[in-house]
């Protein structure tokens, strides 16, 4: 019977098989001890003992390499002193392919090392167990919009302009003239909120920033939502909600994963608690310059600013209003202040900062008309997205939330390059 090692507590006292690989090994006289993975969760010890098994298999044990690809069977047994609490008193062992000796040993090695073998470094114990995490989150996400009534829809990875202009864009050639990698769904989803009322899209971004902080990746995935008939207040109440299911889902699902990370759950079980705090970017101005930071008026937040304004709180803070200048042209001018925007980020705890951005957007036709003048952008390339102010035209509002950067957060990460399987920065293409 062939089992996975994330289930092998149900087999206690069976005799089962495991396909895997050789995660690390040694021999102690007439013993080898394997530890075993199979990626479905930790490592497996198995022993195997010479008068036990076959003399051959013996010997194909004593012969293994690290990362060898194998089938071992066995009787599962509980045992405290072993990696997960049980391990596999093996019976037999066939090697399915004999690994060369394996690039990445056990002594420290640098970043730059470990980015070229990617493809290798994947299988370490606490790369898996940020992919564990990411698959929680993503799904997640998606149960959380399929149960608030969300329609999951799909939108154009090349696009003929920005939706915020196209200094940070990727420029290809598209059959005799110019296409963009997209930077967000954003547009399109408006369009679709007007046929479908709440819609959200979840795919691969591009950013063409040259930035080398440890925040920023030059191809990441990201999900947007839009929502008709909901105002700046309401969508900060469901970026809050979503957040408190999808920790909860990561706490409940990835426990494991969580303390192979070693992350200190403590901060994340305070989020899941909800009481989000808000500010006004004034508000953040003004704390910031009493934490030290030099920031000024019509800045925007800068990775340091949010740094230090988040380790001085213990829940996600959405700033909100930021001057309208500084923001992206299709952002509502809060009639109370029109010279801030409807908008908001939101700025995970502990150093982590920004990792939604939103905002209500504009409705009007003429102002959204002049503000495509002010922002110097095309008018033909949005003749399509001011049709959405000429034809059934309503309050709506939206925003998007990284998925690298709550991997990062929700994983205790000092790096970005972490959450995602094969990281593209400025000076990396490759593997």
């Amino acid at each position: 019977m062939i089992v996975k090692i994330s289930e092998i507590a149900k087999y206690v006292g069976q005799e089962v098989t495991i396909q895997g690989w050789i995660a690390n090994l040694r021999s102690s006289g007439k013993i080898v001890f394997l530890q075993l993975r199979d990626g479905s969760a930790g490592v497996l010890q198995a022993v195997i003992a010479a008068d036990v098994v076959s003399k051959s298999d013996f010997e194909t044990a004593k012969t293994a390499t690290t990362e060898s690809s194998v089938e071992v069977s066995g009787k599962v047994m509980a045992e405290s002193r072993s990696p997960g609490g049980f391990e596999l008193q093996a019976k037999s062992i066939k090697i399915i392919q004999k690994s060369e000796e394996y690039p990445i040993g056990k002594k420290e090695h640098g970043p730059e090392f470990l980015l070229d073998n990617r493809h290798l470094w994947l299988r370490s114990q606490q790369q898996v167990a940020i992919l564990q995490v990411r698959d929680s989150i993503i799904w997640a996400l998606r149960e959380f919009f399929r149960k608030e009534g969300f329609v999951m829809t799909d939108t154009p990875i090349l696009t003929p302009t920005s939706c915020e202009g196209t200094t940070t864009l990727f420029a290809t050639e598209y059959f005799g003239e110019k296409a963009y990698l997209s930077q967000s769904g954003q547009l399109y989803l408006e369009a679709l909120a007007m046929a479908l009322g709440k819609v959200y899209d979840f795919g691969p971004t591009f950013r063409a920033e040259k930035s080398k902080t440890r925040r920023h990746l030059t191809e990441f995935w990201m999900l947007d939502a839009e929502m008709a008939y909901m105002d700046l207040e309401q969508s900060m109440a469901l970026q809050e909600r979503m957040l408190v299911y999808v920790i909860k889902k990561v706490l409940q699902e990835r426990k494991k994963e969580l303390e192979i990370l070693e992350r200190d759950i403590k901060p994340l079980e305070k989020v899941a608690e909800g009481g989000f705090i808000k500010m006004t970017y004034d508000e953040a101005l003004a704390e910031l310059k009493k934490l030290g930071s030099d920031i000024k008026r019509g800045e925007d937040l800068g990775n340091d600013d949010e740094t230090i304004l988040t380790h001085a709180h213990d829940k996600p803070i959405f700033v909100t209003n930021y001057p309208l200048e500084i923001k992206a042209f299709y952002m509502k001018p809060d009639p109370k202040n029109s010279k801030t925007a409807l908008c908001a980020d939101l700025l995970a705890p502990e150093g982590y900062g920004e990792v939604i951005g939103g905002s209500q957007r504009i409705d009007d036709l003429k102002l959204l008309e002049q503000r495509l003048k002010e922002y110097k952008l095309p008018r033909k390339a949005f003749e399509w997205y001011l049709d959405l102010r000429r034809y059934g035209s309503v309050p709506h509002s939206g925003f998007g939330i990284g998925l690298e950067r709550t991997v990062t957060w929700l994983c205790g990460l000092k790096h970005v390059r972490e959450s995602i399987p094969f990281p593209r920065l400025i000076n990396r293409l490759t593997p």
